[in-house]
Formats: C-alpha cells, sequence, structure tokens
C-alpha cells in the first residue's frame, strides 16, 4: 500500500484519461493521492476529484511561478476552502527563481502571507523550492513555520539541508529524481533521512522515474519511487511502503489508514 502525496491530476495531461490513470494506480498499489492544486484552475479541479474519490485528498496553495497573480480574494477563497474535509494541508507555495514571471519579492510576500494563513489555520504547508533554498529557509525560520511543519515536496537538494529541514519539523519527500541515473544528491538524501520522516510521491505528469523518464508520469510510478528507496537503503520495498503512507497519513490526519 503506497501514498502519492503529491500528484497534479488536475494537470491539462490527465484530461483525456484521468480515470484510467486512478485506475492504474489502485492496480499499482497507491491506496491514496494527494492531489495539489497551485492556482485558480488548479485548485477548483483538485477539490473537485477530491469529492469525487473516497481516497484522494486535496492541498490548496499558490505556486510561487504564479505568485504576481495572487489577490487577497484568492487568499480569502483558499483560507474558505481549508473547511473542507478533503483539503489536509496548504501548498504548494515557496520561491522558485527559475522562472522569471513573479518578482522575487512578490514571491516572497506571497509565501510569507501563506505561511501566516497556515498558522492561523494550524495546517502543515508543502513547499516548492527551486534554486532558492536559503530564501525558503530564512523565511521558514523568520516565520516560525516550525509551529506547523511541512513538507519538502520533490527534494532535491544537498544533504547539507537535511538536518536543518528536520530540525524545522518539516518531512522529506522524495520523487523520480532518486531514480535517475546522474541524480547524486536525491539517492544520497534518500540513505539518510529517518524513516520516520521520510515521504513518496511522483509529482505527475512531470518528473516520471527511470524507466520512464521523459515519459508522462502517473501515480502509479510512485511504486519505483519506493523501489529505488530501499534498495538505497538495503531494506524492502514493503518496508518503505509500510512507513512512507504511516508516516503521510500522521502528517495528513487521516484517520482512515
Amino acid at each position: 500500500m503506497l501514498f502519492d502525496t503529491h500528484v497534479h491530476l488536475n494537470a491539462d495531461q490527465f484530461v483525456e484519461d484521468r480515470e484510467e490513470v486512478i485506475e492504474r494506480a489502485k492496480d499499482a498499489g497507491i491506496k491514496y493521492m494527494n492531489v495539489v492544486g497551485f492556482d485558480r484552475k488548479t485548485i477548483t479541479l483538485a477539490m473537485e476529484i477530491a469529492e469525487q474519490y473516497e481516497n484522494i485528498y486535496a492541498s490548496v496553495g499558490w505556486h510561487p511561478v504564479d505568485a504576481i497573480d495572487m489577490t487577497e480574494k484568492d487568499l480569502i477563497w483558499i483560507e474558505e476552502l481549508t473547511k473542507h474535509p478533503k483539503v489536509v494541508a496548504l501548498g504548494e507555495m515557496g520561491l522558485d527563481y527559475h522562472w522569471d514571471k513573479s518578482p522575487k519579492e512578490i514571491q516572497k510576500q506571497v509565501f510569507r502571507k501563506q505561511i501566516r494563513l497556515a498558522k492561523k489555520l494550524n495546517m502543515p504547508i508543502i513547499i516548492h523550492n527551486r534554486e532558492a533554498t536559503e530564501d525558503v529557509l530564512e523565511i521558514l525560520h523568520d516565520e516560525n513555520a516550525t509551529e506547523i511543519g511541512g513538507i519538502m515536496h520533490c527534494y532535491s537538494d544537498s544533504v547539507d539541508y537535511v538536518q536543518t529541514i528536520l530540525d524545522m519539523n518539516f518531512y522529506i519527500s522524495l520523487g523520480g529524481p532518486v531514480t535517475f541515473k546522474n541524480a547524486t544528491m536525491p539517492k544520497e538524501v534518500a540513505k539518510i533521512v529517518p524513516l520516520n520522516r521520510l515521504l513518496i510521491e511522483t509529482d505527475a505528469p512531470y518528473l516520471a522515474p527511470h524507466p520512464n523518464r521523459g515519459k508522462r508520469n502517473e501515480p502509479a510510478y510512485v511504486s519505483l519511487v519506493a523501489q529505488k528507496i530501499a534498495e538505497l537503503r538495503g531494506i524492502s520495498f514493503e518496508e518503505v511502503s509500510k512507513r512512507t503512507t504511516e508516516n503521510a497519513c500522521e502528517f495528513f490526519q487521516i484517520k482512515s489508514f
């Protein structure tokens, strides 16, 4: 039994065959999924999908790339959505310095606003970080995000930051890159993160794991991530599956596990 903690079933890439993708995931042993919304369109669809399927949940937040588009009205809307029983976290939120659509200062402002909302609601957060690690950690520290904790989604940064992240009450989630032949850092991270703070994800339709790299990713492939982590740690696939699913259910406060 597996939990894909970060998937975008609400992406355009799944419009034609979303039902089949979900069925393939079930057949592959993926019991739970968290669909992440990050703007008006994807948040709305994430909510619809979560309402339609028993073991699919939703997270709602605003992506840093689109930070310039977020209004105070959107923040109020997100707060209202958190009252829904299938909404389990705020995010994804954070900083992304790879793309230049939203200026860095606006990204930081939107990030801080969402952390403050999460603290007000006592909800955990999901962090998107691309080429902005020092600033992400600084803001999390400044805003005392330790109070609510969260997930470092699709972590592919240095092992040097791992202990700092753990000390801030965060989980580390690994995805497809841990299976890439030339991706050294995720493999090293997979070896050292305590099993009780480890999560797995696909980030589908992006970052498909080997041997599907370059193709559309889907939640069924999260088993490949678990298999690789088991291999790297020298433990069984069953142990990785069990522990990461328990961790996710605890993090998202899903009582059905």
